[in-house]
């Protein structure tokens, strides 16, 4: 008899795989129990009083910045190797169209003058033509908006990816922070959704 077919390879992080070998988008449940079984680990956070489950952790301090592909707002793909030399502040957030997400990108932009040799980037999975427009509309000029819109790569390298809740999808709020060799020195994971990030410790580790 002909040998048996090789075993279907396996799923990606969004995706469970049936019996049958189908693979299926997995929403009903929630992505957090596919991470689960992949063996990651995962930190949470609060929406509220409801806790969230992430798709995985923050790259370590000491650790090199994972590259990205990313599109900003004229939707030209941005990576690592166009801030090549400067130190980089990652403000990582769900969406600029909530308050708090539109106040952080706001004192970054007002921060962004007076770190030296650095380039505040301002990420989330909103649409590089609403980046642009946010920034005509706030008049912000120092920080580079950039979509994660290009693919799943930046929320499973960074491990940000809200797996549950009423933000599911969406980017957790957080900063990373490197020097000129894009070697990181500071991390936040924001721990309740709705706070800033800590902006005093973004400002000390730079100067």
């Amino acid at each position: 008899p002909p040998p048996p077919p090789p075993p279907p390879p396996p799923p990606p992080p969004f995706f469970f795989q049936a019996e049958d070998g189908r693979r299926s988008f997995c929403l009903s449940r929630g992505l957090g129990d596919v991470y689960k079984r992949h063996g990651k680990n995962m930190a949470k956070v609060k929406l509220g009083d409801f806790e969230v489950t992430l798709n995985g952790e923050l790259p370590q301090v000491g650790s090199q910045l994972p590259n990205f592909l990313l599109a900003d707002g004229d939707l030209k793909n941005v990576d690592l190797e166009n801030f090549k030399g400067k130190k980089l502040v990652l403000s990582i957030f769900p969406s600029m169209n909530t308050p708090v997400c539109s106040a952080a990108a706001v004192r970054f932009n007002a921060l962004a003058s007076s770190f030296k040799d650095t380039v505040v980037l301002c990420i989330s999975r909103d649409l590089g033509f609403s980046h642009k427009q946010f920034c005509i509309n706030h008049n912000i000029n120092d920080v580079v908006f950039l979509s994660d819109m290009r693919n799943e790569d930046f929320a499973n390298d960074y491990g940000v990816l809200h797996t549950n809740g009423k933000f599911q999808g969406l980017l957790a709020r957080s900063v990373v922070v490197t020097d000129s060799n894009h070697k990181i020195i500071h991390t936040q994971l924001v721990d309740q959704t709705g706070h800033e990030p800590d902006y005093d410790k973004v400002v000390e580790v730079l100067t």
